[in-house]
């Protein structure tokens, strides 16, 4: 399963829901990775406690790959690092991917994350964090991935520029991937006692949009997890924001399994 969280507003905790939701697949037992393909390389440094810079093998080194044809070209298996937590890796970002984006653009390398993935079946999971905005990295990553999830803040700019993400992310399903699928909209920074986020909410599935039900509270402990490194899951796993997490990822489960399920009567 391969998943990517997206959004083109920063600040939205892309990078927090990624890590926490891979930390929770893998601490079930999954073989988990993920991708770290923003050049700020947050989700690095959140599993791995280091920044990509300080990674032999990088994401930057990844693409680089692509644009530099090699006869024994390393494979992509081989650029992911163990995180300290059991059965979660990470593919490290670099402050070098801005830099590489042209150049792929430019040959139009668009499909070569999805062709790298493909055949990669050292992990049961896979989840892509992203850019915050609809770049080269980003268009990769939706092309590549059979889910989506979006993360969302309760504000009315964010609730304006979902719109145009969800039209984008339809338009790249349209012309590059058939098999994406908007996964769900996680409600992030949820205030439960005030009324202009419920209010939103309530909005927005009035519009039927797929909000999911599992949102995510504010918390100072998050702050804790993303000083000290450790996903929620293994810093507090009886808190209450990471039995949110552990609820959106059941959510998500049971959402993917059910669609599935559909799937199998409609070829039947």
């Amino acid at each position: 399963m391969r998943r990517v969280v997206f959004n083109q507003k920063g600040g939205v905790g892309k990078s927090t829901i990624t890590c926490n939701l891979a930390a929770i697949s893998a601490s079930r037992g999954r073989r988990t990775l993920v991708i770290d393909l923003d050049p700020q390389g947050n989700s690095t440094q959140y599993l791995l406690g280091r920044s990509g810079t300080e990674c032999e093998d990088n994401a930057a080194q990844f693409f680089d790959q692509m644009l530099n044809f090699k006869l024994r070209p390393k494979k992509t298996a081989d650029f992911a690092q163990a995180t300290p937590f059991g059965n979660l890796s990470v593919l490290p970002s670099h402050p070098d991917l801005d830099e590489l984006m042209g150049k792929l653009e430019s040959r139009y390398k668009i499909y070569k994350l999805r062709d790298a993935l493909a055949d990669l079946d050292a992990f049961d999971e896979i989840w892509i964090d992203t850019p915050p905005a609809l770049n080269f990295f980003t268009r990769s990553a939706l092309i590549a991935a059979e889910g989506c999830v979006i993360p969302f803040d309760c504000d009315d700019f964010s609730r304006r520029a979902l719109y145009s993400l969800l039209e984008s992310v339809e338009e790249i399903r349209a012309d590059h991937n058939a098999a994406l699928e908007v996964e769900g909209i996680v409600v992030n920074q949820f205030q439960a006692r005030a009324s202009l986020p419920q209010k939103l909410v309530d909005e927005l599935r009035a519009e039927e949009l797929p909000v999911l039900d599992s949102h995510l509270s504010s918390s100072v402990k998050v702050r804790e997890s993303h000083q000290l490194a450790r996903p929620m899951i293994h810093l507090a796993p009886s808190h209450k924001l990471t039995l949110e997490f552990v609820a959106l990822s059941d959510e998500l489960a049971a959402r993917r399994k059910a669609a599935e399920r559909m799937a199998q009567k409609r070829r039947a």
